[in-house]
């Protein structure tokens, strides 16, 4: 079997574990480090030390994994099975969202089990399945986990374009798919890369609630609501909190108007289906979970990785905003002061602070 065909095994034992697209991506990536050097310099990465910390490795696989020589992209879409299929029907219902203001929104891909979990584990059965053709080899799998490139690698794997959002899009799948790699000591093919098919389209800078995407392909992460809701530590500044909405985890207005998640796949495991609870919530039912509720209902998921503190903060946010809205009803509007001050002597300053502010103070 030559090298070629060895991919095109690859691929095959990919479809069977999940995966929609396979790709190889060689490791110089020594042009990407210019821009990767001046996004870091603009500070753009916001309290992501760890993007600063580790520097140009990003840009070097064969410096992070020594004996790199190919890496294997991924894509895994994650839609899940119940999503409408009509066009335009699934982004519709989540805009309208938007308009239920006492509800909290939760971030698409963070409504079913943990992405990394499920990525890193069938990354290495790929990875296994590898060895048992070729025998021990030198090998990482990663998945949003480490500092990789992965919209990089993606990119040059064949895997989409980046779009002005700064994501990857696929004229088969849209943006609505995890990314993961597996770092080999393998001299495989490089795949072919595509072209970008964005145009003169620019809805998803003009959509964006904080203007987050300062220009084309830029994004100042620390005014992007998915950064200030999951990344952040600490207050979220009062410029950006009313901007923010009902948003309690992430934020998916940029992908929800690009025309190409007409595309979007659903996703062919179980694992991304929606949990109970994870839509639809009222903001008092999610502020009055205890800890232990929380680290409960959130088993598995990522949101778990924010912590309590944090999901308090945002549902505050959100319920601060939603009274600014001028919720409908007395009874609500009343339901909303009271979970707010029952969470006013909170232990944590940063949740008393963000009550404070969500009460109008």
């Amino acid at each position: 079997m030559n090298s070629h065909q060895f991919v095109s095994q690859i691929q095959t034992w990919a479809r069977e574990l999940g995966f929609s697209q396979i790709g190889i991506a060689g490791v110089d990536l020594s042009t990407a480090e210019p821009g990767l050097s001046a996004w870091l310099a603009a500070g753009f990465h916001g309290g992501m030390h760890y993007m600063a910390a580790h520097g140009l490795k990003r840009a070097r696989p064969a410096q992070l994994v020594p004996g790199t020589v190919s890496v294997i992209t991924a894509r895994m879409d994650y839609l899940p099975a119940s999503t409408p299929a009509a066009p335009g029907q699934w982004q519709a219902m989540e805009w309208s969202r938007l308009q239920r203001p006492a509800e909290g929104i939760v971030s698409v891909y963070a409504r079913g089990r943990d992405y990394h979990k499920v990525l890193r584990a069938r990354l290495q059965k790929l990875a296994e399945r590898i060895a048992q053709h070729v025998g021990p080899y030198g090998h990482r799998a990663f998945t949003d986990s480490a500092p990789v490139l992965e919209a990089e690698l993606a990119a040059r794997s064949g895997q989409g374009w980046r779009g002005k959002h700064t994501l990857v899009l696929s004229r088969e799948a849209g943006s609505m798919f995890f990314l993961g790699e597996i770092y080999v000591d393998i001299a495989l093919p490089a795949s072919a890369p595509v072209s970008g098919h964005c145009g003169s389209c620019q809805a998803c800078i003009d959509v964006c609630p904080t203007q987050a995407i300062v220009a084309p392909h830029r994004l100042d992460a620390r005014r992007c609501i998915s950064y200030l809701t999951i990344e952040h530590d600490g207050p979220i500044p009062l410029e950006l909190r009313h901007l923010i909405g009902n948003r309690i985890y992430g934020c998916d207005d940029c992908q929800l108007i690009c025309p190409w998640n007409k595309f979007a796949q659903r996703s062919a495991l179980p694992d991304f289906d929606e949990r109970q609870g994870m839509s639809g919530q009222q903001l008092t039912t999610l502020f009055a979970w205890s800890e232990e509720e929380f680290l409960h209902l959130t088993e598995g998921s990522p949101i778990r990785r924010i912590g309590h503190e944090r999901w308090l903060r945002n549902i505050a946010v959100a319920l601060g905003n939603a009274l600014r809205a001028g919720v409908d009803g007395a009874a609500d509007h009343a339901g909303m002061r009271a979970s707010l001050q029952a969470r006013a002597s909170h232990p944590s300053e940063v949740v008393r602070e963000h009550v404070v502010w969500a009460l109008g103070g």
